[in-house]
Protein backbone atom coordinates (compact mmCIF):
# COMPACT_ATOMS: atom_id res chain seq x y z
CA UNK A 1 0.00 0.00 0.00
CA UNK A 2 2.69 2.29 1.21
CA UNK A 3 4.50 1.16 -2.62
CA UNK A 4 1.39 2.30 -4.24
CA UNK A 5 0.99 5.99 -2.62
CA UNK A 6 5.09 6.83 -3.17
CA UNK A 7 4.47 5.52 -6.70
CA UNK A 8 1.22 7.88 -7.41
CA UNK A 9 3.11 10.79 -5.34
CA UNK A 10 5.97 10.17 -7.88
CA UNK A 11 3.74 10.33 -10.60
CA UNK A 12 1.62 13.57 -9.32
CA UNK A 13 5.60 15.14 -8.96
CA UNK A 14 6.46 14.14 -12.24
CA UNK A 15 3.25 15.84 -14.20
CA UNK A 16 3.68 19.14 -11.78
CA UNK A 17 7.33 19.32 -13.25
CA UNK A 18 6.24 18.64 -16.63
CA UNK A 19 3.49 21.61 -16.37
CA UNK A 20 6.00 23.81 -15.16
CA UNK A 21 8.35 22.94 -18.15
CA UNK A 22 5.52 24.17 -20.41
CA UNK A 23 4.64 27.27 -18.51
CA UNK A 24 8.58 28.26 -18.35
CA UNK A 25 8.65 28.56 -22.07
CA UNK A 26 7.40 32.26 -22.65
CA UNK A 27 5.51 33.83 -25.03
CA UNK A 28 6.73 36.09 -27.88
CA UNK A 29 4.67 38.95 -28.27
CA UNK A 30 5.75 41.70 -31.05
CA UNK A 31 8.74 39.66 -31.55
CA UNK A 32 10.29 39.54 -28.06
CA UNK A 33 10.12 36.88 -25.38
CA UNK A 34 7.28 37.80 -22.96
CA UNK A 35 7.58 36.38 -19.20
CA UNK A 36 5.41 37.53 -16.39
CA UNK A 37 8.57 38.12 -14.68
CA UNK A 38 9.31 40.20 -17.05
CA UNK A 39 6.40 41.99 -17.83
CA UNK A 40 5.97 43.17 -14.13
CA UNK A 41 9.78 44.37 -14.26
CA UNK A 42 8.38 46.67 -17.04
CA UNK A 43 5.63 48.22 -14.80
CA UNK A 44 7.98 48.25 -11.47
CA UNK A 45 5.85 45.69 -9.66
CA UNK A 46 8.81 42.84 -9.27
CA UNK A 47 9.66 41.48 -7.28
CA UNK A 48 5.91 40.73 -6.49
CA UNK A 49 5.38 41.27 -2.82
CA UNK A 50 2.73 40.22 -0.17
CA UNK A 51 0.82 42.88 1.86
CA UNK A 52 -0.53 41.68 5.58
CA UNK A 53 -1.84 38.15 5.54
CA UNK A 54 -5.78 39.21 5.79
CA UNK A 55 -6.62 35.12 4.53
CA UNK A 56 -5.72 31.54 5.17
CA UNK A 57 -7.28 29.31 2.70
CA UNK A 58 -7.01 25.78 3.74
CA UNK A 59 -7.46 22.63 1.42
CA UNK A 60 -8.77 19.83 3.28
CA UNK A 61 -8.31 17.15 0.90
CA UNK A 62 -8.52 16.53 -3.21
CA UNK A 63 -11.84 14.16 -2.43
CA UNK A 64 -14.30 15.51 -4.36
CA UNK A 65 -18.02 13.81 -5.50
CA UNK A 66 -17.66 15.69 -9.19
CA UNK A 67 -14.69 15.47 -11.67
CA UNK A 68 -15.00 18.85 -13.27
CA UNK A 69 -13.19 19.17 -16.89
CA UNK A 70 -11.72 22.77 -16.10
CA UNK A 71 -10.62 21.53 -11.91
CA UNK A 72 -6.99 22.62 -11.23
CA UNK A 73 -6.97 20.45 -8.69
CA UNK A 74 -7.69 17.42 -10.43
CA UNK A 75 -9.67 16.60 -7.65
CA UNK A 76 -12.20 13.60 -7.52
CA UNK A 77 -13.71 10.35 -5.80
CA UNK A 78 -10.11 8.78 -5.97
CA UNK A 79 -8.35 11.15 -4.66
CA UNK A 80 -7.31 10.14 -1.05
CA UNK A 81 -5.56 13.08 0.35
CA UNK A 82 -7.24 14.53 3.15
CA UNK A 83 -6.22 16.84 5.78
CA UNK A 84 -5.51 14.61 9.52
CA UNK A 85 -6.73 16.06 13.03
CA UNK A 86 -3.18 17.01 13.56
CA UNK A 87 -2.49 19.09 11.06
CA UNK A 88 -6.59 20.87 11.51
CA UNK A 89 -5.25 21.61 14.98
CA UNK A 90 -1.75 23.15 13.99
CA UNK A 91 -4.03 24.96 11.67
CA UNK A 92 -6.34 26.11 14.41
CA UNK A 93 -3.13 27.11 16.36
CA UNK A 94 -2.52 29.44 13.94
CA UNK A 95 -5.65 30.74 13.51
CA UNK A 96 -6.14 31.22 17.38
CA UNK A 97 -3.28 33.50 16.51
CA UNK A 98 -2.67 35.18 13.26
CA UNK A 99 -3.32 38.73 12.16
CA UNK A 100 -5.61 37.12 9.21
CA UNK A 101 -9.12 37.67 9.69
CA UNK A 102 -10.27 35.18 6.87
CA UNK A 103 -10.39 31.43 6.96
CA UNK A 104 -11.35 29.80 3.24
CA UNK A 105 -11.95 25.96 3.33
CA UNK A 106 -11.69 24.39 0.02
CA UNK A 107 -11.14 21.14 -1.55
CA UNK A 108 -11.83 18.96 -3.18
CA UNK A 109 -15.61 19.01 -1.77
CA UNK A 110 -14.21 20.22 1.45
CA UNK A 111 -17.34 18.87 3.24
CA UNK A 112 -16.12 15.39 2.56
CA UNK A 113 -13.44 15.47 4.86
CA UNK A 114 -15.04 13.23 7.41
CA UNK A 115 -13.29 15.81 10.29
CA UNK A 116 -15.02 18.95 8.47
CA UNK A 117 -17.97 19.91 10.81
CA UNK A 118 -15.41 19.44 13.66
CA UNK A 119 -12.85 21.43 12.22
CA UNK A 120 -15.60 24.26 11.85
CA UNK A 121 -16.83 24.15 15.19
CA UNK A 122 -13.22 24.61 16.51
CA UNK A 123 -12.25 27.24 13.98
CA UNK A 124 -15.56 28.83 14.86
CA UNK A 125 -15.14 29.06 18.64
CA UNK A 126 -11.81 31.43 17.72
CA UNK A 127 -13.43 33.92 16.63
CA UNK A 128 -12.83 34.26 12.85
CA UNK A 129 -14.47 37.29 11.06
CA UNK A 130 -15.02 35.89 7.90
CA UNK A 131 -15.64 32.12 7.48
CA UNK A 132 -15.87 31.06 3.77
CA UNK A 133 -16.56 27.28 2.95
CA UNK A 134 -16.34 26.84 -1.29
CA UNK A 135 -19.06 24.46 -1.97
CA UNK A 136 -19.69 22.56 -5.61
CA UNK A 137 -23.57 22.54 -4.03
CA UNK A 138 -24.13 18.99 -5.51
CA UNK A 139 -22.57 17.69 -2.17
CA UNK A 140 -25.44 18.70 -0.16
CA UNK A 141 -27.45 16.31 -2.56
CA UNK A 142 -24.91 13.59 -2.59
CA UNK A 143 -26.16 12.35 0.29
CA UNK A 144 -28.36 12.15 3.35
CA UNK A 145 -25.39 12.50 5.47
CA UNK A 146 -24.65 16.00 3.81
CA UNK A 147 -29.20 17.11 3.27
CA UNK A 148 -28.65 19.22 6.36
CA UNK A 149 -25.05 21.33 5.30
CA UNK A 150 -27.51 24.31 4.75
CA UNK A 151 -28.82 24.29 8.66
CA UNK A 152 -25.03 23.68 9.67
CA UNK A 153 -23.95 26.54 7.29
CA UNK A 154 -26.30 28.68 9.28
CA UNK A 155 -25.52 27.85 12.50
CA UNK A 156 -21.84 28.71 12.08
CA UNK A 157 -22.70 31.68 10.28
CA UNK A 158 -20.72 30.34 7.35
CA UNK A 159 -19.83 32.21 3.92
CA UNK A 160 -21.04 30.04 1.57
CA UNK A 161 -19.32 30.46 -1.83
CA UNK A 162 -20.67 28.07 -4.65
CA UNK A 163 -19.67 27.25 -8.19
CA UNK A 164 -22.06 27.45 -10.68
CA UNK A 165 -21.17 27.49 -14.59
CA UNK A 166 -23.78 28.69 -16.37
CA UNK A 167 -28.13 29.12 -15.54
CA UNK A 168 -28.39 26.84 -18.33
CA UNK A 169 -28.67 22.94 -17.81
CA UNK A 170 -26.59 22.28 -20.95
CA UNK A 171 -23.55 24.65 -20.09
CA UNK A 172 -23.17 23.46 -16.51
CA UNK A 173 -23.50 19.69 -16.95
CA UNK A 174 -21.11 20.14 -20.11
CA UNK A 175 -18.37 21.27 -17.44
CA UNK A 176 -19.30 19.60 -14.33
CA UNK A 177 -21.27 16.49 -15.62
CA UNK A 178 -24.69 15.10 -15.97
CA UNK A 179 -27.21 15.74 -13.83
CA UNK A 180 -24.99 18.63 -11.55
CA UNK A 181 -27.02 21.68 -12.70
CA UNK A 182 -30.54 20.08 -11.31
CA UNK A 183 -28.96 19.22 -7.80
CA UNK A 184 -27.15 22.44 -7.70
CA UNK A 185 -30.25 24.44 -8.38
CA UNK A 186 -32.27 22.10 -5.34
CA UNK A 187 -29.28 23.06 -3.34
CA UNK A 188 -29.24 26.68 -4.12
CA UNK A 189 -33.40 26.53 -3.12
CA UNK A 190 -32.36 24.79 -0.03
CA UNK A 191 -29.57 27.47 0.85
CA UNK A 192 -32.51 30.06 0.25
CA UNK A 193 -34.87 28.06 2.37
CA UNK A 194 -33.05 28.81 5.08
CA UNK A 195 -31.82 32.38 4.77
CA UNK A 196 -28.99 32.47 2.48
CA UNK A 197 -28.32 34.56 -0.77
CA UNK A 198 -31.71 36.54 0.54
CA UNK A 199 -31.19 40.50 0.19
CA UNK A 200 -30.14 41.95 3.40
CA UNK A 201 -29.70 38.72 4.79
CA UNK A 202 -26.37 38.29 6.93
CA UNK A 203 -26.08 35.18 5.37
CA UNK A 204 -23.95 35.46 2.49
CA UNK A 205 -24.47 32.99 -0.79
CA UNK A 206 -22.00 34.27 -3.58
CA UNK A 207 -21.52 32.43 -7.10
CA UNK A 208 -18.32 31.64 -9.01
CA UNK A 209 -18.23 31.52 -12.59
CA UNK A 210 -15.54 29.79 -14.90
CA UNK A 211 -15.61 29.65 -18.50
CA UNK A 212 -16.29 26.17 -20.44
CA UNK A 213 -13.84 26.58 -22.65
CA UNK A 214 -10.65 28.58 -23.79
CA UNK A 215 -11.47 32.10 -23.49
CA UNK A 216 -11.70 34.76 -20.53
CA UNK A 217 -14.71 35.80 -18.70
CA UNK A 218 -16.69 38.47 -19.98
CA UNK A 219 -17.68 41.58 -17.18
CA UNK A 220 -18.31 40.77 -14.02
CA UNK A 221 -21.10 43.09 -13.22
CA UNK A 222 -23.25 42.20 -16.26
CA UNK A 223 -22.57 38.60 -16.23
CA UNK A 224 -24.21 38.90 -12.42
CA UNK A 225 -26.74 40.59 -13.74
CA UNK A 226 -27.83 37.86 -16.01
CA UNK A 227 -27.51 34.61 -13.64
CA UNK A 228 -29.51 37.03 -11.35
CA UNK A 229 -32.29 37.50 -13.81
CA UNK A 230 -32.72 33.87 -15.24
CA UNK A 231 -32.28 32.16 -11.62
CA UNK A 232 -35.10 34.36 -10.07
CA UNK A 233 -37.33 33.71 -12.96
CA UNK A 234 -36.97 30.26 -13.66
CA UNK A 235 -36.23 28.85 -10.16
CA UNK A 236 -36.99 32.26 -7.61
CA UNK A 237 -33.19 31.58 -7.01
CA UNK A 238 -31.57 34.19 -5.16
CA UNK A 239 -27.72 34.56 -4.54
CA UNK A 240 -25.85 37.82 -3.57
CA UNK A 241 -22.75 38.21 -5.72
CA UNK A 242 -21.18 36.73 -8.66
CA UNK A 243 -17.20 35.94 -8.77
CA UNK A 244 -16.18 35.91 -12.49
CA UNK A 245 -13.05 33.94 -12.45
CA UNK A 246 -10.34 32.85 -15.17
CA UNK A 247 -9.25 29.34 -15.66
CA UNK A 248 -5.86 29.00 -15.25
CA UNK A 249 -3.48 27.36 -17.53
CA UNK A 250 -2.54 24.27 -15.00
CA UNK A 251 -4.15 21.03 -14.36
CA UNK A 252 -6.80 19.48 -16.17
CA UNK A 253 -7.43 22.89 -17.92
CA UNK A 254 -3.85 22.77 -19.06
CA UNK A 255 -4.04 19.36 -19.89
CA UNK A 256 -7.36 20.38 -22.14
CA UNK A 257 -5.12 23.13 -23.84
CA UNK A 258 -2.66 20.97 -24.99
CA UNK A 259 -4.93 18.15 -25.94
CA UNK A 260 -7.53 20.83 -28.04
CA UNK A 261 -4.24 22.74 -29.59
CA UNK A 262 -5.59 26.06 -27.69
CA UNK A 263 -2.54 26.31 -25.53
CA UNK A 264 -0.77 28.50 -27.47
CA UNK A 265 -3.84 31.10 -28.54
CA UNK A 266 -4.85 30.94 -25.08
CA UNK A 267 -1.62 32.33 -23.29
CA UNK A 268 -1.75 34.72 -26.04
CA UNK A 269 -4.92 35.60 -25.09
CA UNK A 270 -3.95 36.03 -21.44
CA UNK A 271 -0.43 37.93 -22.26
CA UNK A 272 -2.66 40.46 -24.65
CA UNK A 273 -5.12 40.90 -21.82
CA UNK A 274 -2.05 41.73 -19.34
CA UNK A 275 -3.81 44.64 -17.26
CA UNK A 276 -1.10 46.07 -14.84
CA UNK A 277 -3.54 47.86 -12.28
CA UNK A 278 -4.74 44.14 -11.32
CA UNK A 279 -1.30 42.94 -10.07
CA UNK A 280 -1.46 44.78 -6.95
CA UNK A 281 -4.64 42.98 -5.83
CA UNK A 282 -3.95 39.60 -6.81
CA UNK A 283 -5.05 36.98 -4.31
CA UNK A 284 -1.46 36.07 -3.45
CA UNK A 285 -0.40 39.06 -2.18
CA UNK A 286 -3.27 38.82 0.81
CA UNK A 287 -3.53 35.32 1.11
CA UNK A 288 -1.11 31.96 2.53
CA UNK A 289 -3.04 29.01 0.97
CA UNK A 290 -2.06 25.55 3.25
CA UNK A 291 -2.37 22.00 1.46
CA UNK A 292 -4.12 18.84 2.89
CA UNK A 293 -0.50 17.97 4.19
CA UNK A 294 0.30 21.51 5.64
CA UNK A 295 2.66 22.80 3.06
CA UNK A 296 2.15 26.78 2.80
CA UNK A 297 1.79 28.32 -0.74
CA UNK A 298 1.54 31.96 -2.03
CA UNK A 299 -1.77 30.31 -3.85
CA UNK A 300 -3.47 27.21 -4.43
CA UNK A 301 -2.25 27.00 -8.40
CA UNK A 302 0.98 27.27 -6.61
CA UNK A 303 0.03 24.57 -4.85
CA UNK A 304 -0.84 22.01 -7.57
CA UNK A 305 2.62 22.77 -9.32
CA UNK A 306 3.98 21.90 -5.36
CA UNK A 307 5.93 25.75 -5.52
CA UNK A 308 6.07 26.23 -1.95
CA UNK A 309 6.62 29.56 -0.08
CA UNK A 310 9.93 31.41 -1.45
CA UNK A 311 10.70 31.77 2.79
CA UNK A 312 12.32 29.28 5.84
CA UNK A 313 8.91 28.69 6.98
CA UNK A 314 7.27 25.85 4.89
CA UNK A 315 4.67 24.04 7.14
CA UNK A 316 1.83 25.15 9.12
CA UNK A 317 3.92 23.12 12.06
CA UNK A 318 6.50 26.23 12.23
CA UNK A 319 4.15 29.48 10.94
CA UNK A 320 5.57 32.67 11.32
CA UNK A 321 3.66 35.64 9.91
CA UNK A 322 6.76 38.22 10.33
CA UNK A 323 8.47 35.49 8.13
CA UNK A 324 6.10 34.99 5.59
CA UNK A 325 5.57 38.43 5.43
CA UNK A 326 9.16 39.13 4.20
CA UNK A 327 9.09 36.91 1.23
CA UNK A 328 8.82 36.80 -2.20
CA UNK A 329 5.91 35.53 -4.16
CA UNK A 330 7.01 32.97 -6.44
CA UNK A 331 5.69 33.34 -10.01
CA UNK A 332 5.36 31.56 -13.46
CA UNK A 333 3.60 32.23 -16.71
CA UNK A 334 0.21 30.86 -15.05
CA UNK A 335 0.40 34.19 -12.97
CA UNK A 336 -0.91 35.86 -16.63
CA UNK A 337 -4.23 34.49 -15.49
CA UNK A 338 -4.87 36.23 -12.04
CA UNK A 339 -3.45 39.48 -14.32
CA UNK A 340 -5.47 39.21 -17.37
CA UNK A 341 -8.56 41.68 -18.15
CA UNK A 342 -10.36 43.08 -14.85
CA UNK A 343 -8.03 40.09 -12.79
CA UNK A 344 -9.04 36.90 -11.33
CA UNK A 345 -8.88 35.44 -7.81
CA UNK A 346 -11.22 33.97 -5.26
CA UNK A 347 -13.05 36.73 -4.79
CA UNK A 348 -13.46 37.47 -8.22
CA UNK A 349 -12.30 40.48 -10.25
CA UNK A 350 -9.06 42.76 -8.39
CA UNK A 351 -8.67 45.62 -10.82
Amino acid sequence: MATKSLQKRESELANSNRQLEILSNGIFQNGELSTFANKIKETNQFPLRPKKIEILQINLGYMCNQVCSHCHVDAGPDRKEIMTRKTMQQCLDVIANTGAHTLDLTGGAPEMNPLFRWFVEEASKVGVKDFIVRSNLTIIRANKKYHDLPEFFKKHNVHVVSSMPHWTRGKTDKQRGDGVFDKSIKALQELNAVGYGIPGSSLRLDLVYNPSGAFLPGDQVAMEKDFKKALMDEFGIQFHNLFAITNLPISRFLDYLIASENYEDYMYSLVEAFNPSAVANVMCTNTISVSWDGWLYDCDFNQMLDLKVASKVKHISEYNEEALQNRNIIISQHCYGCTAGAGSSCQGTVA
